[in-house]
């Protein structure tokens, strides 16, 4: 039915409110890797044989490690060589890594393998691996990697990995078809993988370094993550995330904190920021709307904060416009 002043009322309901009540929330993860514009922008592989072993760089990047066939050994600073098998398939953040036959081999510069090409061979195909270099648009990786752990294994074995496995077969399936089109059905298989080895590890019962991605598993935390990137420019407290959280404001900024790894507004304060900071180099509007779509009323402590974060004042990226 129709009121005196034209708002439209279904059972009740009117058509703003149940506009509102149908949005789906967002999920944070996705959220994340689309606004910061995470791509697998490259893909390797390496087959090998005999002895050998390649050491490859700390850098700014998401990385996954998959093994097609074999064995072979990872290892990080300050970290145990793990052994992978057939079917694992690891995620790398910033740290340095190596890769090689027996962990006792001692690793040359592993970069000199791709200067080329992205398929490296090495004395045979007794082990087969492939690799994906995750990066990100507008600089936006920090916020990201420094959540998540430098390093995450998913093993074959894992009850969830049997999506993982799945991937991994028609990712090497597209590799040796050689169809018409394979390598933009690589690519998005590629972007899959990484998701979904997110995924696997974050339901892993037997690790408990996850930080971000145990909170985002968490039933009462997770509430409050949503309602964060969900409606990022309401003016948030702890006692109203807390009340998302169905916990009281000391237990909930605790947990949070335990988590996440920063208290409840310093997050909320890192994605703003984060989120502006991809807008302005999108050129999605001018730095005031921008600030304002965030959540800053004032302009002045919108650019304290950015600069306080970035290192430069926020400056919108100029549109291409057709004046002839």
């Amino acid at each position: 039915m129709e009121m005196a002043d034209g708002t439209k009322i279904f059972y009740g309901v009117s058509s703003m409110d149940l506009s509102r009540a149908s949005k789906k929330p967002i999920d944070p993860l996705s959220d994340v890797l689309s606004v910061l514009g995470a791509r697998v922008t490259r893909r390797t592989r390496m087959e090998a044989s005999g002895r050998w072993a390649f050491a490859f760089p700390a850098i700014d990047r998401l990385k996954f490690v998959a093994l097609l066939r074999g064995n072979q050994w990872m290892s990080i600073p300050g970290c145990a060589p793990q052994l992978m098998k057939k079917g694992d398939v690891c995620l790398l953040g910033r740290t340095a890594y190596a890769v090689a036959s027996d962990p006792a081999e001692i690793p040359i510069d592993g970069r000199a393998l791709y200067a080329e090409c992205d398929v490296a061979h090495v004395g045979g195909d007794d082990t087969i691996g492939i690799g994906g270099t995750v990066t990100f648009s507008a600089g936006g990786a920090a916020f990201l990697l420094d959540m998540l752990p430098d390093f995450m294994i998913v093993p074959r074995s894992s009850p969830s990995a049997d999506v993982v496995a799945t991937i991994l077969g028609l990712i090497n399936g597209e590799a040796a078809s050689g169809k018409m089109g394979s390598e933009i059905v690589a690519a998005r298989l590629a972007d899959v993988l990484l998701v979904e080895a997110i995924r696997a590890y974050a339901g892993r019962v037997d690790v408990t370094d996850i930080g971000w991605l145990a909170a985002l598993s968490d039933v009462r935390i997770s509430r409050a993550l949503r309602g964060i990137h969900d409606d990022v420019a309401r003016p948030w407290t702890v006692a109203g995330l807390a009340g998302l959280a169905g916990m009281s404001r000391a237990a909930f900024s605790a947990e949070f904190t335990r988590l996440v790894g920063q208290p409840p507004l310093t997050y909320v304060r890192a994605w703003r920021l984060t989120l502006a900071r991809a807008s302005l180099a999108r050129g999605d509007g001018t730095v005031a709307s921008i600030a304002n779509r965030v959540g800053y009323t004032s302009q002045s402590a919108f650019g304290h904060a950015f600069r306080s974060a970035f290192g430069a004042a926020p400056k919108a990226k100029s549109r291409w416009r057709n004046d002839h």
